[in-house]
């Protein structure tokens, strides 16, 4: 059990610590290269939105239907992929933000503004907002790569450039409000450990009554995530980069990306 959890675990883990990229980025670079991020960011949403709907998806009805029957298995799937997209909605609206932690930041920013102790809240919260917002990713991560590594690994570096920008928005105003670039920097990289802590926490509690129909309720919750996040996180912000026919470049490369791996790999 410890070997098969841990290529899972170290991939949840690396999505997760991926914040302190986007510190470093932040507190060290020179300029923001909004080309980059743009690409980067439509690529992650185009490379979760093919894998959710081609693979998570169709394996979660495939596995119930095999229980339940074709009809039965498809109606439990859709069930359990709108019961992912209820979940990662309710933690959206319910997350203590006082402002929106996926909004773009430039590293100009640094430049601009003094420091000013009152950000120092502004950062915890984007921090603990991010924090949050991580859990039900670490589980998309963790419970794929358990049922199928070659997608985890695939998920896990979407999910690792998604976490880039929110490096960058918390590690801004931590340093506004210090001054201090490493006390920044602890702070992005916490916020992405809830990734494996939430995914093993999830993990555990679901394993006792873990089943085949199960694992197809979870794969397709899961796509039902990534989904909200690609539409809700990864999209908006790629385009507030500026650069909206380079984000779509950025989606259409992803899905085909994917797309080839899948044929290449299968």
């Amino acid at each position: 059990m410890a070997h098969t959890l841990f290529v899972p675990l170290m991939l949840t883990l690396g999505a997760g610590l991926a914040t302190g990229i986007g510190s470093t980025i932040a507190l060290f670079a020179h300029r923001t290269n909004k080309r980059l991020l743009s690409f980067s960011l439509g690529l992650s949403g185009g490379v979760m939105i093919y894998v959710s709907f081609v693979e998570l998806f169709q394996q979660a009805r495939e596995a119930i239907g095999a229980i339940y029957g074709p009809q039965t298995g498809m109606g439990i799937t859709t069930l359990a992929f709108f019961g992912g997209v209820l979940l990662i909605g309710v933690i959206d609206r319910l997350v203590p933000s006082v402002e929106n932690p996926h909004e773009a930041h430039m590293i100009e920013e640094l430049e601009k503004k003094p420091k000013n102790a009152k950000l120092m809240r502004m950062g915890l919260m984007t921090a603990l907002a991010i924090g949050i917002h991580n859990f039900p990713e670490g589980i998309a991560t963790f419970a794929t790569a358990v049922e199928n590594p070659t997608l985890g690994i695939a998920i896990a570096v979407a999910i690792a450039i998604h976490n880039i920008p929110e490096g960058i928005a918390v590690s801004i105003p931590v340093f506004y409000a210090t001054g201090d670039r490493m006390k920044a920097f602890r702070y992005s990289l916490l916020s992405g450990l809830a990734e494996p802590v939430g995914a093993l926490l999830a993990y555990f509690i679901l394993m006792p009554f873990m089943s085949p129909v199960m694992m197809g309720c979870i794969l397709a919750g899961v796509a039902g995530i990534m989904v909200f996040i690609s539409i809700d996180e990864l999209l908006p912000a790629a385009r507030e980069y500026g650069e909206a026919h380079i984000s779509i470049y950025g989606v259409m490369s992803g899905m085909a990306i994917m797309a080839l791996s899948l044929i290449l790999l299968g």
